[in-house]
């Protein structure tokens, strides 16, 4: 599995609580979690995936530049190939795209849900992952179903009850 991760230099000056978040990022636990992902979803180990974790300033500027809308947000993902899952026979490979985090932002809704900001890292990797893969949760169908895979993934990876979603 090829992911790759790209995590923001953390400075001196941010305030204790987003250097906390910056340093719950686990990019071995995140690989393990990409590859229980591409295997329930029959994606190829050899799918290419970059992860980039953020300070708020720069996930404010994509947020704006990609989606027009002000402030930061949790995650957002670039889907590259426009992949779908796979199968058994023909698991499905090529360049999956990209996925951003926001520490800060991540922390705090860890905090408002009752879980660690990992569990919370993990819930938004899923979730850009199913995103990069064509499921939405615009309508209460695509919600119900792309939420539902999303916490199958997270309880067999976890071993216990997925993490809390957030919902705007």
């Amino acid at each position: 599995m090829a992911v790759d991760f790209e995590i923001e230099e953390v400075s001196e000056g941010e305030s204790p609580a987003v250097q906390k978040a910056f340093a719950a990022f686990d990019p071995a636990v995140i690989e393990d979690l990409v590859d229980a992902a591409f295997r329930y979803m029959k994606v190829s180990s050899s799918t290419e995936l970059s992860i980039a974790v953020v300070g708020v300033e720069e996930m404010e500027r994509i947020h704006l530049e990609w989606m027009n809308l002000p402030g930061p947000t949790d995650v957002m993902s670039f889907p590259m190939d426009e992949l779908e899952p796979g199968t058994e026979e023909e698991p499905t490979e090529g360049v999956l795209g990209d996925i951003i985090l926001c520490p800060a932002v991540a922390a705090a809704q860890a905090e408002n849900a009752g879980h660690s900001t990992l569990d919370e890292y993990c819930l938004l990797t899923v979730h850009g992952i199913l995103h990069c893969l064509g499921f939405d949760h615009a309508t209460a169908e695509e919600e119900a179903e792309m939420f539902g895979i999303q916490r199958t993934i997270l309880e067999q990876f976890l071993g216990r009850a997925a993490p809390v979603e957030t919902r705007f």
